[in-house]
């Protein structure tokens, strides 16, 4: 079963680290995503797999609201500088490299989730 609660800590540690990778650029983002994965894995323990689960959806779960922020806002922008076509184009490529990294995100999450929980263990 998943506790959401340690994948939405996951998934705010992420925007923390997230946050502190502009400024500090040897942690970069992967090592934020190795974070999130870290935490929520931690805070699930239950062994390998249970912390590649939680660590792959906090991961997952930053990717596609980081999609669902900046989407809108480029098929609006997409709107406005290039006509209807220009929105739909804007907004459809922000979707799809949205999911590239989400997808990104989720597999350093991942073996971030699975560290923590076996160290939780």
């Amino acid at each position: 079963m998943t506790d959401w609660s340690a994948v939405v800590w996951g998934f705010a540690a992420g925007i923390v680290a997230g946050l502190v990778a502009f400024l500090v650029p040897v942690v970069g983002h992967i090592g934020a995503g190795l974070i999130a994965g870290f935490v929520a894995g931690y805070l699930a323990g239950g062994g390998l797999g249970n912390g590649l689960w939680h660590g792959l959806l906090a991961g997952a779960f930053g990717g596609l609201v980081l999609v669902l922020v900046t989407a809108p806002i480029a098929g609006l922008l997409g709107g406005v500088l290039g006509g209807p076509i220009g929105g739909l184009f804007g907004g459809l490529s922000v979707v799809v490299v949205g999911l590239v990294i989400a997808f990104v995100f989720a597999l350093d999450s991942a073996v971030g989730g699975a560290i923590g929980a076996v160290l939780a263990d």
